[in-house]
């Protein structure tokens, strides 16, 4: 079946036509004409995949990863980093324009540095002695021997990890691997879930090795610098993965509170305390809110280690915690997860009548959704994005508000 292509969504699939129903192709690009397999049919859409690219896009490239067709993980490995960039700001303007009710022109351009390789954390997953990641929307696993999105220090520890699977006298289920930055040598970091029976080389290979949450080695942490700070991160902490593009958005937020002569701060869903540490030589005061007790656990030592006494953290979730919070805020910093906001926080954070909020968000959907519902008392002056993910479709961004 041959189809024209008209556009991306925004997961990255083409869009066409199939009679009267949408079709969404993976693989494809715009202006493409592609012969497809229909793989999924639904009441008002269909699914398809290329089968042959009958007139391909200038913007096409050819993909540097064997297994992106089964993969998935690096949906715009197929295309050319500035068609990518454009794809991206498109669909944040257009999510802004049609979900928050906002001028489009309020987003600007967006941020790309490394494009390959710039993952500092993996989780590969085992099945029937197999390593390797899901394939999109399944459980199956696609093996694989290198990935073109992480770093090169977890790829050269591939080999070893597809041995100790393939060993019958181990049992794995999954392995997470992650990298440090602490530029003199950069540590790695290996938890195991499952049944292994030898370690010795491993523990030769890797600083910092954890086998079903119980430390193996001496170190059971890695210590990254982002900019003049340094952060210990346990197996469990959420960090981001892009090491060069978080202090560029690190860096926003630093500047706007340097402009801004910021007070009293709220950094809610904190992680291990980096955005508050960042900022806290340039602000009067922050507290920091997070669920996950192994980052606030990260987050307390953190501040210690960058002696900043102005920070405090509290581990609660941030929905069950916010209405406790007291006082006058000059800022108020919101990191949520892809899910947003909830109802409460966003009612609560009308209340608390901070003079700005930044909105840092990982899914400009959902962002989208939640500056609507701000728009009540807030502005939003501006928003920037950093391509923390690429090759993927998914954008980091930040969006400024003011209090009307």
């Amino acid at each position: 079946m041959m189809v024209k292509i008209k556009k991306l969504d925004y997961f990255g699939r083409g869009v066409s036509r199939d009679k009267e129903k949408v079709l969404f192709v993976e693989g494809s690009l715009p202006e493409e004409v592609v012969d497809i397999e229909i793989i999924k049919e639904n009441k008002k859409f269909n699914e398809g995949k290329v089968v042959k690219v009958i007139e391909a896009s200038p913007m096409r490239i050819e993909s540097p990863c064997p297994y992106s067709k089964e993969c998935g993980g690096c949906c715009l490995l197929h295309a050319d980093s500035t068609l990518e960039d454009e794809y991206k700001v498109s669909k944040v303007k257009e999510l802004i324009e049609r979900v928050a009710g906002l001028d489009r022109n309020l987003v600007g351009d967006i941020l790309t540095l490394k494009k390959l390789h710039y993952r500092n954390k993996a989780v590969f997953h085992v099945k029937n002695r197999r390593l390797g990641f899901y394939k999109e929307k399944s459980n199956d696993i696609v093996e694989i021997d290198s990935c073109r999105l992480i770093r090169e220090e977890i790829n050269q520890l591939i080999p070893v990890f597809k041995d100790l699977v393939k060993n019958e006298k181990n049992d794995i289920e999954e392995i997470m691997v992650r990298v440090g930055n602490n530029n003199t040598k950069d540590k790695v970091m290996v938890s195991i879930k499952g049944e292994v029976r030898d370690l010795e080389k491993l523990k030769e290979l890797v600083d910092v090795l954890i086998l079903n949450n119980r430390k193996v080695t001496e170190e059971s942490q890695l210590l990254i610098n982002i900019g003049p700070n340094r952060y210990y991160v346990s197996d469990k902490s959420f960090f981001q993965v892009n090491d060069t593009v978080v202090i560029k958005l690190y860096d926003e937020v630093l500047n706007f509170c340097k402009s801004h002569s910021i007070g009293k701060v709220l950094d809610l869903y904190c992680g291990t305390g980096t955005i508050g540490i960042y900022i806290a030589d340039v602000v009067g005061e922050v507290l920091g809110i997070d669920s996950a007790s192994s980052s606030i656990k990260n987050a307390k030592e953190n501040k210690k280690l960058n002696q900043k006494n102005n920070v405090r953290f509290i581990c609660s979730k941030v929905e069950d915690y916010i209405d406790r919070v007291k006082g006058n805020y000059d800022l108020v910093i919101v990191d949520p997860p892809r899910a947003g906001l909830d109802n409460k926080t966003i009612s609560h954070l009308l209340k608390i009548k901070s003079k700005n909020i930044i909105y840092i968000s990982c899914d400009p959907s959902t962002m989208a959704r939640d500056l609507k519902k701000l728009s009540v008392d807030y502005e939003v002056s501006g928003i920037k994005l950093f391509n923390m993910f690429p090759k993927t479709y998914h954008c980091e961004s930040i969006a400024v508000l003011e209090r009307k």
